[in-house]
């Protein structure tokens, strides 16, 4: 499997978005990201993207990708995530250690910008097309990025 790591810009869109504090674990998300596919199945909404998002050093955010209207209830929030330009790399987990891709992406990050071919370095996500838990074409298209500024 060839890992390539390049600069994109990637589709914004309207998320049903749950937060939770704490440390990684490794079912990180899980609960939530079933609280989100209820909720949607509940409201009759067509989902598509899932994303995990790490704002801070101990925040986690499980986004999904909804098409059609609704109304947040409960801890659940609504956001349009703008499109973005994003340092990126799609792998198979089951290939290539995800702890691999993330060091070899922070070194390149690092080198763009002393090529100052980007200025900064935002927040990690991570982009599946589907539930990574039970379809295996999800996960083995994992989507690393780093939202970066140019």
């Amino acid at each position: 499997m060839v890992v390539e790591f390049k600069l994109k810009r990637s589709a914004g869109g309207r998320f049903a978005t749950l937060s939770r504090a704490g440390g990684w674990k490794e079912d990180n998300l899980r609960s939530e990201f079933r609280t989100l596919v209820r909720w949607a199945n509940e409201n009759r909404l067509r989902t598509g993207r899932w994303m995990f998002l790490h704002p801070s050093e101990r925040r986690w955010t499980a986004a999904l990708e909804i098409r059609g209207t609704a109304n947040p209830s409960g801890a659940i929030r609504l956001r349009t995530l703008p499109a973005e330009s994003v340092a990126s790399v799609v792998f198979d987990p089951a290939v290539v250690s995800p702890g691999i891709v993330y060091h070899g992406l922070n070194d390149w990050l690092r080198w763009r910008k002393k090529d100052k071919t980007i200025r900064r370095v935002v927040t990690s996500r991570e982009v599946y097309s589907g539930d990574p838990w039970t379809k295996p074409a999800a996960w083995a298209h994992a989507d690393v990025q780093y939202v970066v500024r140019r």
